[in-house]
C-alpha cells in the first residue's frame, strides 16, 4: 500500500499487546488494519509482557511524549529462588537457592525499602543506548558493559498474593522504571534471588485497561469496516484529558493558531493547558506564561 492509498485516522488505541510480541510489531499490525499514514507507540513493552500500549494515530503522535513519560502500572509475578541473566523468563538460570520461609511482614517490609525515590542499574538487556547501540545488542555477543544507575519513582508497591515459590506483585511507577530490576533487586535482599515470570501493564496515566482492546477483536471490526474499527478509538485530548481546559473564540484563536500567545479571561495563573475553539475543536496544547498570557506549544493539524 503507497502512502496516498493509507487513511488520515486521528486518535489513540490502547492495544492489549500479546505475550511473544514486540511493541513494533504489534504496531505495525495495528497501523497496517488502520490503513494510517502515521502511527507510533508510547513506550516499548518486553516481548514477555503483555498489557496496555496506547498507540497514537496522525495527530496524536504530537502528543505521544507525555504518554513517554507518563507513570505506569503493572502486575507481576516474582518467582522467587532463580537468577537469570536476563532478570525475566526468556533468560538463561544462572543460579538457584532455597527461599525458605519467607512471612508477609518480611516480604512487605522489603517492599518498603524500593518505595519512594531509587535509583536503578538498567539491565544489559535493555533498550538503553551505549555509544548509539541498544545494550541488549551487547548482551547477546556476551559483553557487559558498566551503566550508571537511574533515579525513578515507586510510587506504590503491593504484594498482592504469595505462596512458597511466588510473589504476585502491583506496582505504579514513573517512566523508566525496570520491573525486572525491580524483582532482581528485590530477591537478593530477601537472599533467595528472584525474577519476573509474567508482567502485564494495566495502567498509562491517564488511561487504565478498561477501554484495553485486542489484536483479534480490531481483526473482527476492520473486516466490518472503517467506521467498526474506529470506534475502538478514543479521541486525542484524552492524551492530556486531566489537564485544565482553555476556550478560545474568534481573534485569540485565529492568534494562537499562528503560533502567538493571547489572554485569556480566567484562565489558570499558571502550568499546562489544553486549548479548544469554540465548544468541541481541540487545538492542541499550550503553556502559561509568566504574563499571564496562554502560549501554543503543540498544535494539531485542522
Amino acid at each position: 500500500m503507497t502512502k496516498s492509498q493509507r487513511r488520515p485516522v486521528n486518535g489513540v488505541l490502547l492495544l492489549d499487546k500479546p505475550i511473544g510480541w514486540t511493541s513494533n510489531a504489534a504496531l505495525q499490525t495495528a497501523k497496517r488494519l488502520y490503513q494510517a499514514q502515521k502511527a507510533g507507540h508510547t513506550g516499548s513493552l518486553d516481548p514477555l509482557a503483555s498489557g496496555l500500549l496506547p498507540i497514537c494515530l496522525g495527530e496524536a503522535t504530537k502528543l505521544s511524549g507525555l504518554l513517554l513519560n507518563a507513570d505506569k502500572s503493572y502486575r507481576f509475578t516474582c518467582r522467587l529462588g532463580v537468577v537469570t541473566t536476563t532478570g525475566d523468563a526468556e533468560g538463561e538460570i544462572v543460579a538457584t537457592r532455597p527461599v525458605g520461609h519467607l512471612s508477609r511482614e518480611r516480604v512487605e517490609a522489603v517492599f518498603r525499602q524500593f518505595t519512594g525515590s531509587i535509583r536503578q542499574i538498567p539491565p544489559m538487556y535493555s533498550a538503553v543506548k551505549r555509544d548509539g547501540q541498544p545494550l541488549y545488542k551487547l548482551a547477546r555477543r556476551g559483553i557487559e558493559v558498566e551503566r550508571a544507575p537511574r533515579e525513578v519513582t515507586i510510587h506504590e508497591l503491593r504484594l498482592l498474593g504469595q505462596n512458597v515459590e511466588e510473589l504476585e506483585c502491583e506496582i505504579r511507577c514513573s517512566k523508566g522504571t525496570y520491573v525486572r530490576t525491580l524483582a532482581v533487586d528485590v530477591g537478593e535482599v530477601l537472599g533467595c534471588g528472584a525474577h519476573v515470570s509474567v508482567l502485564r501493564r494495566t495502567a498509562v496515566e491517564p488511561y487504565d485497561a478498561a477501554r484495553m482492546v485486542t489484536l483479534d477483536l480490531l481483526r473482527a471490526q476492520a473486516e466490518r469496516g472503517w467506521t467498526a474499527l474506529d470506534e475502538a478509538l478514543l479521541p486525542v485530548d484524552t492524551v492530556v484529558a486531566n489537564w485544565p481546559a482553555i476556550t478560545v473564540f474568534g481573534d485569540s484563536a485565529f492568534y494562537l493558531r499562528q503560533g502567538q500567545p493571547v489572554l485569556v479571561p480566567r484562565a489558570p495563573t499558571a502550568g499546562w493547558v489544553r486549548l479548544y475553539q469554540g465548544e468541541q475543536q481541540f487545538l492542541g496544547i499550550g503553556e502559561i506564561l509568566d504574563d499571564g498570557r496562554v502560549a501554543p506549544r503543540r498544535l494539531l493539524a485542522h
